[in-house]
């Protein structure tokens, strides 16, 4: 399983100019050889792009991304990277999602497909991901 950070996604469906074709490439190919899913940090950054609840449920079904939970293993894990994060001198308060979207592929054992690869390889070394090099 790919778990795919909303980074990505919102390039792709928002065909930001920088990123559109990275991601856009990344997301096929890697839909090619493994099943894709989101969580639910995920599916809420990337609301802002849907007109309704359906219109995004329809393109997660067309697409082939699945929905998955968090289990509360993660959820621990996240709060203790964020932990260490800010006892590290981390100052971003709302930078507490990406270490969910982290944990949960730690826990999992998912591949992460993240543009922001930095922190994850930081404080979940041992998640494999997918990112610009």
């Amino acid at each position: 399983m790919i778990l795919v950070d909303s980074s990505v996604l919102i390039d792709l469906l928002e065909k930001t100019p920088r990123w559109f074709q990275w991601s856009s490439d990344q997301l096929f190919a890697a839909a090619e050889r493994d099943k894709l899913g989101i969580n639910a940090l995920v599916y809420a950054e990337i609301s802002r792009t849907f007109a309704s609840y359906d219109a995004q449920n329809d393109f997660l079904k067309q697409s082939g991304i699945a929905y998955l939970h968090i289990p509360a293993s993660a959820a621990y894990a996240a709060s203790a990277a964020h932990k260490a994060y800010r006892q590290n001198g981390g100052t971003r308060a709302a930078t507490l999602p990406d270490f969910f979207i982290g944990a949960h592929a730690s826990v999992e054992g998912y591949t992460l497909m993240t543009r922001d690869a930095k922190r994850i390889h930081t404080y979940f070394p041992d998640v494999p991901s997918i990112s610009p090099r």
